[in-house]
């Protein structure tokens, strides 16, 4: 009899531990922030291999199976004993940074050192085991994030062809939005954009030549930053081009950009554009925290708009004026004749050189594609490849000159001083803290038979000058998500965050994606497509 109360005791531990673990296994990471998570791993309410699990469940339940979104070309595999070693030592030392234990989906053009490749979307890569950590993902990892995934995106970061079909890939197939499954995602982060807006993830992580972080963000409902180039590194990214690149963080809110960037930024010694970015970088979760719209003055760029997205506009616009913005309504505000063709040939030139640059770094026995004449070769001997769309853009980048080409150092010069000059000029004419636009519009359908649609929007201006963009939803159209851009100068970075975080906080206009098969199917929609009688 002496013994019960010590089996009592025991049995008790046991049913309470029991508890823990089921209600843990209910924990819902649906529309969860960084900071919630953070403060649910802190009071032990949950563990970091809980919410692994829990992510890990609804790509099962979401993107494999169910609407079958695509978002994720491949989980990793070691994304649970990674939490378990960042639950220890949580316990024994207390959190590393506002992204311990937080999970992060990465897109499949950026190197991880875990047993999953680095594919670009393209079977010429399937096999790029590379074993080596990109550094923009060696800062996640050393702030304590977790690497849960890759994502998907347009192959090659869809620089293959004129006439692509965003979001897709030979691996990875077609993602689908998840607002409207027969709508585009945008590119080319099209699985990090649809992955955050489906809570496959806390957050994610793209990149952006021009509009591969912004549009995709945008069209998914999600907040994304273009950083200013140089703020983070590319080092084994696999590149487009060098004038242009930048990963840029994904999230579902301002503060989850910022705590994510506050770990991204910084040095590269292998990466030139970055030697300023330890001077620039700070605390950018701290340079949100008293964001306000008061007294800012906020350039509008007038454009023709459909009217459906020009009345989400203005009504975003009122709000920012209810913050207290000024808002200066911008005329004139054109963009340089033929900067798109300047731009072309500064992007196919930078493409043939840093991408033979990056496959001479591959390994020989895993990626047989050692030049960009080899994969044009390899996509046309795999019917997959081309079956959908060519490669032109392929074909022209390798027949150009090379970096040192005069018409490709010309168009470089002349695009960056042109884009830079209409941004820097309205700003200080102005006396502009940002300027704002539209990101895009709503997502269009997916279209195997006319591809995307030219979609315009508010990138190529900062993407061309390497400054900022920051977009942040600000309304839907007929159920699809539709965001606002904020631009401003070279290393802005954390001005505009803090823009879109007043913005975000007053105007709350994220919803959560519902899934639904199309536009035409929402309820709302049906009777309008009934006949009368």
């Amino acid at each position: 009899m002496q013994d019960l109360p010590k089996l009592f005791v025991f049995a008790l531990v046991a049913l309470c531990v029991s508890r823990e673990a089921d209600a843990a296994s209910d924990y819902d990471v649906t529309e969860k922030s960084v900071a919630t998570l953070q403060a649910d791993m802190s009071a032990g309410r949950v563990s970091a291999e809980q919410i692994v699990q829990a992510y890990l469940d609804r790509i099962a339940q979401i993107d494999s199976a169910g609407p079958s979104l695509h978002a994720v070309i491949a989980v990793n595999p070691d994304a649970l004993a990674q939490a378990r070693e960042l639950d220890a030592e949580r316990k024994a030392k207390g959190p590393r940074s506002a992204m311990h234990g937080i999970p992060v989906l990465i897109k499949d053009n950026i190197e991880t050192l875990d047993p999953v490749p680095t594919t670009a979307g393209s079977l010429a890569l399937k096999d790029n085991l590379t074993g080596r950590d990109a550094p923009v993902v060696a800062r996640l990892r050393a702030a304590g994030a977790i690497i849960l995934a890759k994502t998907n995106l347009s192959e090659w970061a869809n620089i293959r062809s004129n006439h692509s079909i965003s979001g897709w890939s030979g691996i990875g197939g077609l993602t689908r939005n998840p607002y409207a499954l027969d709508r585009n995602t945008c590119g080319s982060s099209a699985g990090s954009g649809a992955g955050v807006a489906a809570s496959l993830g806390a957050v994610a992580i793209g990149t952006e030549t021009d509009g591969s972080v912004v549009c995709p963000s945008s069209i998914n409902g999600i907040v994304g930053l273009k950083p200013t180039l140089g703020l983070v590194s590319r080092t084994h990214v696999v590149p487009i081009s060098h004038s242009q690149d930048t990963p840029g963080p994904m999230g579902r809110s301002v503060a989850d950009v910022a705590a994510l960037m506050t770990a991204m930024a910084g040095n590269d010694p292998e990466d030139s554009a970055t030697q300023e970015a330890d001077a620039r970088k700070t605390d950018y979760t701290a340079a949100i925290a008293d964001a306000s719209l008061k007294g800012k003055r906020l350039g509008v760029v007038k454009s023709d708009l459909d009217p459906s997205l020009q009345k989400v506009f203005d009504s975003a616009i009122a709000d920012l004026r209810a913050q207290g913005a000024e808002i200066v309504e911008l005329k004139g505000f054109d963009r340089p004749q033929g900067i798109y063709d300047l731009e072309r040939l500064v992007l196919i030139t930078d493409l043939k050189a840093d991408l033979n640059a990056y496959l001479a770094t591959t390994k020989p026995t895993a990626v047989r594609t050692r030049t960009l004449a080899d994969l044009i070769a390899f996509n046309r001997d795999n019917a997959r490849e081309l079956s959908l769309f060519g490669q032109e853009r392929f074909e022209a980048a390798e027949k150009t000159n090379g970096l040192n080409d005069k018409k490709y150092l010309a168009a470089r010069a002349q695009s960056k001083a042109f884009a830079s000059q209409k941004i820097d000029g309205a700003l200080s004419s102005n006396k502009l803290d940002a300027l704002v636009m539209p990101t895009i519009g709503p997502a269009w359908r997916v279209d195997v038979v006319h591809r995307d649609p030219g979609i315009g929007g508010s990138s190529s201006l900062p993407a061309i000058s390497g400054y900022p963009n920051l977009t942040v939803p600000m309304g839907t159209i007929r159920g699809l998500p539709v965001g606002i851009s904020f631009i401003g100068t070279a290393w802005s970075d954390a001005q505009l965050l803090a823009l879109g975080q007043a913005y975000e906080q007053a105007a709350k206009m994220r919803k959560a994606p519902t899934y639904a098969p199309s536009v035409e199917s929402l309820a709302e929609i049906q009777p309008e497509l009934s006949p009368l009688h």
